[in-house]
């Protein structure tokens, strides 16, 4: 049997692709998450084949799951699900290690295949989705690194949008208090903001956090 964990902060959404996993005859639902930390134990828990995970999630995102996955070496194969139609988020997903990403609009007509490609090892995009990266890839390659926040600083400002001190983001990333701030800086200087009201504002733009 293939065990799936399913990390997502609504329960109608677990739910939904609780039954979507179940009605397979060979993957079982291994654990459910409602943020990015509880889906980080748990797959270290249980050690899945596939999470899947919600890129919008409380605490630590879906990017940021797969990047702690990968620095665990858990070996489980990360498909991100969001709302959000962004070329920047997956481009950072692709960044991130991320071998799966599909809408949630597409979940019940695709999901199943997405599992079955990752369970094979192979990377699963929608084809809405690779037609925009390679797009964004010809018209926007030159110097397009340099406009973006690091998956990791988009993460820092995530926290910070939630209310956390720089103390409790080194320990939910399992960094130090001068490398969060070295992120904080950077993502301000990036973005050209002085404050932190901008960078909450920032946040809610960009789907980070919910407003």
């Amino acid at each position: 049997m293939k065990r799936i964990l399913i990390a997502d902060d609504h329960e109608v959404v677990r739910s939904g692709l609780r039954a979507i996993v179940e009605a397979h005859s060979s993957w079982i639902v291994s654990g459910e998450a409602t943020n990015g930390e509880q889906a980080v134990a748990l797959a270290l828990e249980t050690r899945p084949d596939v999470l899947i995970v919600d890129y919008s999630m409380p605490v630590m995102n879906g990017l940021e799951v797969s990047r702690r996955l990968k620095s665990l070496d858990v070996g489980a194969e990360v498909l991100i699900l969001t709302m959000h139609e962004s070329e920047e988020l997956l481009t950072e997903a692709i960044l991130a290690g991320v071998r799966g990403f599909l809408f949630k609009s597409d979940a019940r007509k695709h999901l199943m295949s997405a599992i079955e490609a990752l369970l094979d090892g192979r990377p699963y995009f929608t084809s809405v989705l690779l037609e925009r990266l390679l797009h964004d890839y010809r018209t926007n390659k030159q110097n397009r690194s340099d406009m973006l926040l690091t998956s990791r600083e988009q993460s820092v400002v995530q926290l910070i949008a939630e209310g956390h001190t720089n103390r409790s983001i080194s320990e939910i990333l399992k960094l130090s208090v001068k490398t969060v701030e070295t992120h904080r800086a950077s993502a301000m200087r990036k973005l050209r903001m002085s404050s932190t009201a901008e960078l909450v504002r920032y946040a809610i733009r960009k789907k980070l956090v919910a407003p």
